[in-house]
């Protein structure tokens, strides 16, 4: 049993790791590897999911995961624009046609899928 909590504990911070980058590189979304790491907190460690829970940066997409309430419309059109910025980017960078076509699937799929996050207000 210790093993398997240590494991959990583990990935639950791996999975953190890869939401933290997700912040800043927008082609990583954020919201699913939290919510992973919750999970994974929820049976490794009680002290780590009180943590996260608390925690003023991942702590928001919890409670809103949680409660249903959604995301602002302010930050879905950030999301959006840094998402595409951050593509954009990345695709005059590399000029790789291939890339810019897989970039351009992850662009739109993410796109799609803030715009189908529930808006707060609405």
């Amino acid at each position: 049993m210790a093993a398997k909590k240590f494991l959990l504990t583990f990935l639950g911070f791996v999975l953190l790791g890869l939401g933290a980058v997700g912040v800043v590189i927008p082609v990583l979304p954020t919201t699913p590897f939290v919510l992973l790491a919750a999970v994974c907190f929820s049976t490794g460690s009680s002290r780590m999911t009180a943590w996260l829970r608390r925690n003023r940066v991942f702590g928001q997409y919890i409670e809103n995961y949680r409660t249903k309430k959604g995301i602002s419309r302010l930050l879905k059109i950030a999301s959006i624009v840094f998402l595409w910025a951050g593509l954009s980017i990345s695709m005059a960078v590399t000029q790789k046609t291939w890339l810019c076509i897989f970039l351009c699937g992850v662009g739109v799929c993410v796109t799609i899928h803030l715009l189908l996050i529930k808006t707060k207000g609405s």
